[in-house]
């Protein structure tokens, strides 16, 4: 193995990422990938060219729908084409600035789904606790700024990090236990000193993975004393509904992760649970949304009904 050394920091020109080699049955799992490619690509194309199209649906909660379809399109392309190639081509190495690509993409990816959970919810706690302020508060200008600021903190923070490995020496292995550029698996590989970079990486994932979901608890809490105030189980259950989606699609987020961390225990149990907590919830997410949003299923339902109408030609004599 080749390495090319600067000062004291040693870099491999490549990484080994040994992904799903030795898991049964991997090449059925491949294909269920490329499943779950072609529906997240699709359903979320579908979901930003509808947004994107139809003025009824340029509000505050829909540009933030379509930001999380934008993060889910990333995200994927970020993950599942490399870990295609690994098994089509055979080709497990990757080079050492395209891992730090590969890795600074899903990062940040990952980071503005999560982001933009937290300002669904909170989107969904003025609706409900604050319904007359509603319009004064959350308008599209508000969300423009909040999207733009999001883009550009994680933009800085995810630099930050990828920048961090670039401290590190990797002269004993380049061996990847993991099916992408995983960064905590880089963070365990170095031969240097990294402890100062392991409390970088805690202090940066209690904020982009634990606040988060607790800001999200604490919305849902307010909603709920929120609800609790309402007299009748009819309006209980309509404000309720308009939570629905999101609730879906947060739970689709977290509970791969939670579940991951809490049952698999063997090796190829993890990487299997993480290659799935990262790429369902981009799937699942556009079928939340079109099956749960009205507007959503009028849209789609009036372009079918568009595509299939017969063309009346006028004949005048």
């Amino acid at each position: 193995m080749s390495f090319s050394q600067n000062i004291s920091i040693v870099h491999p020109e490549y990484f080994f990422v040994t992904g799903l080699t030795d898991a049964p049955y991997s090449t059925y799992f491949y294909i269920f990938l490329f499943i779950i490619y072609f529906i997240s690509v699709i359903g979320n194309s579908i979901v930003l060219l509808i947004i994107a199209l139809h003025r009824s649906l340029h509000s505050p909660m829909y540009i933030c729908v379509f930001n999380l379809a934008l993060a889910d399109i990333g995200e994927t392309n970020a993950l599942i084409p490399n870990m295609m190639k690994l098994f089509v081509f055979d080709s497990q190495y990757i080079s050492y600035n395209a891992c730090l690509a590969n890795m600074f993409f899903v990062s940040f990816f990952i980071t503005v789904q999560t982001y933009t959970l937290v300002v669904l919810a909170f989107d969904r706690f003025i609706a409900i606790c604050l319904p007359l302020r509603y319009n004064a508060i959350v308008n599209n200008k508000f969300m423009a700024i909040v999207f733009s600021v999001i883009w550009v903190f994680n933009t800085c923070m995810v630099t930050m990090t990828t920048s961090m490995i670039t401290t590190l020496s990797f002269c004993k292995s380049n061996v990847i236990e993991s099916w992408y550029c995983d960064y905590d698996r880089l963070m365990r590989m170095p031969c240097n000193d990294s402890s100062i970079h392991q409390f970088m990486v805690f202090i940066i994932e209690a904020f982009f993975l634990v606040a988060p979901p607790f800001i999200i608890l604490l919305s849902y809490v307010g909603i709920f004393l929120a609800l609790c105030k309402i007299t009748t189980w009819e309006g209980r259950f309509k404000a309720l509904k308009t939570c629905f989606s999101h609730l879906l699609v947060v739970l689709s987020f977290y509970l791969p992760i939670i579940s991951n961390i809490v049952v698999a225990s063997t090796a190829n149990a993890k990487i299997i649970g993480g290659t799935l907590s990262l790429t369902l919830p981009p799937m699942l997410n556009p079928i939340i949304y079109v099956l749960t949003t009205a507007k959503i299923k009028d849209l789609i339902r009036k372009m079918l009904n568009n595509r299939s109408a017969p063309i009346r030609v006028n004949v005048s004599k």
